[in-house]
């Protein structure tokens, strides 16, 4: 009658344990978790607070800012294409915040100022 309540004391000690590990990998998993941290935040947010409303400043985005990535390109010799680089600027990571700079200087010289704009285009 013992060898039986010492094998029930051991399963369920063992079934205890297997939830212990359980619950402190668990743990361990959200202890040691990396929060995303956002090291371009400011300046993310400084490129969004900025306010187009003089025409002057959209003409110097809309320059300063390209349509299309610049690095992009074919490399020849002898007519034949021998190496092509992608465009780099999906890489960046103010790239989306970027376009949306130009995008709102583009549609502040198109609807505010009546401006054509298909020079920036």
């Amino acid at each position: 009658m013992s060898l039986n309540n010492t094998s029930t004391k051991s399963i369920i000690l063992s079934g205890w344990i297997e939830n212990d590990l359980a619950r402190t990998k668990t743990n361990a998993k959200r202890s040691f978790s990396w929060k995303s941290v956002d090291l371009l935040k400011p300046l993310r947010m400084r490129l969004n607070s900025i306010e187009i409303d003089r025409p002057k400043l959209a003409h110097r985005i809309c320059r300063l800012i390209p349509a299309q990535c610049p690095f992009a390109r074919k490399i020849q010799l002898f007519g034949r294409t021998i190496a092509n680089i992608p465009p780099l600027c999906k890489i960046n990571p103010l790239y989306e915040d970027l376009m949306a700079l130009r995008f709102r200087a583009l549609c502040y010289l198109a609807d505010e100022c009546g401006e054509d704009i298909s020079a920036y285009c």
